[in-house]
């Protein structure tokens, strides 16, 4: 409905060189073969060897660009060449954005390099970006990213806020000021306050995006699950609902239905704590199984405390049940413990409610805190403690 899919091919095989190039040569279509050839075959050889794009690469991307004179071409990558970037870098620039070959390399690159170290984003850091986000050398340094990055300085009140959005989502810059105006619009006339917005884009940029009809879906939605626009909870319903596309969010559901929940169930949670359904499927899955099973919980207490799912099981969840476990054993603490609240609790007051007052009595417990694996309460099931 409203959420997007990107797929990106990932074929790695290597494909003789001059097969390749004949392959794609004879395929192609022209008045005067003997003349647009040439251009083709230098194009191709530029590409890999000059570029370092693998044969088949090259000839999906000689598609697209055609180099009659490699002296343009040069420039560009000697520019690249300058600024730092190593071989690996360029040939994933060239892959992404083939067209940049073809430019004039002052203006449409060294321009933006030298705007972005004005920002403070420069070295490593910038470098890494354009790699990453190559959308960045598409748009247009004076019609997109300029007055993005102007309009987020306006909204943001500060230069620092501004720079920190666009290191979170590069992408950003190229949907445009007017993209993320119009929705901010939208959020404005529903009622969502001022600090709740500021939340969104700070935190979440990249839920602003999104082309308004995009958007508006997704805000309708929002609202027919039970998040207001005035509560503080309705920026993260908001954001869980374009983060993924509606397939995985329906396979979400059945995986949650799948071990008893209902549909009111899914409802209480998510108004509870909408950002629960970010977890992985995969996570779903095991959480809800080493929860029922191992932590001895009810269903009613995932239903209650969602962010549940979003505990690393190896980091958190898995060393604290150990450490309870342990202490239990010992009767140090009642085998009737919180076990949720254990889990919801900070890293330090855990360890000092637990771990602290114990360690000298029950050495073990430093050994407990560490494991990778826990094989459950057992018996002590009937004794936990629920919500």
């Amino acid at each position: 409905m409203f959420r997007l899919v990107s797929k990106f091919p990932n074929n790695r095989s290597m494909i003789d060189s001059t097969a390749c190039y004949v392959r794609y040569i004879g395929t192609l279509t022209s008045v005067d073969s003997a003349t647009s050839s040439k251009p083709l075959s230098v194009t191709l050889s530029y590409l890999t060897n000059t570029c370092g794009l693998s044969p088949h690469r090259a000839a999906t991307v000689s598609k697209r660009v055609l180099i009659r004179s490699t002296d343009k071409a040069d420039l560009v990558l000697q520019l690249l060449r300058a600024n730092g970037f190593t071989k690996t870098q360029i040939t994933t620039i060239i892959s992404n954005v083939p067209h940049l070959i073809l430019a004039d390399p002052k203006k449409t690159l060294q321009h933006k390099i030298a705007y972005f170290e004005s920002l403070g984003i420069a070295g490593p850091e910038l470098r890494n970006i354009m790699c990453v986000h190559t959308g960045i050398l598409k748009v247009s340094l004076k019609k997109r990213i300029l007055p993005t990055i102007d309009y987020l300085r306006v909204l943001l009140k500060t230069d620092e806020d501004a720079i920190f959005v666009f290191k979170r989502f590069p992408p950003i810059i190229a949907c445009g000021a007017e993209v993320i105006s119009s929705n901010i619009c939208t959020l404005r006339a529903l009622g969502v306050p001022e600090p709740s917005i500021r939340r969104l884009i700070v935190t979440w940029p990249r839920s602003l995006s999104f082309r308004v009809d995009i958007f508006g879906d997704a805000i309708r939605e929002a609202k027919e699950l039970g998040c207001e626009p005035t509560s503080k909870s309705f920026i993260y319903a908001l954001n869980s609902i374009v983060s993924m596309s509606k397939s995985k969010w329906e396979s979400k559901r059945k995986v949650l239905m799948s071990f008893g929940w209902s549909e009111r169930d899914f409802l209480m949670a998510f108004r509870a704590s909408p950002f629960f359904m970010t977890a992985s499927e995969k996570k779903m899955k095991q959480s809800m199984e080493f929860y029922l099973t191992k932590a001895c919980l009810q269903l009613t207490d995932l239903v209650r405390r969602p962010l549940l799912f979003k505990i690393s099981l190896e980091r958190t969840v898995i060393p604290r049940c150990s450490v309870l476990e342990v202490l239990m054993s010992k009767g140090l603490i009642n085998k009737n413990v919180d076990v949720v609240l254990a889990l919801s609790m900070t890293r330090k007051r855990f360890e000092d409610k637990f771990l602290a007052c114990f360690k000298e009595d029950c050495p073990e417990l430093i050994q407990a805190y560490y494991a990778k694996t826990f094989q459950g309460f057992g018996k002590k099931c009937l004794s936990i403690k629920s919500l």
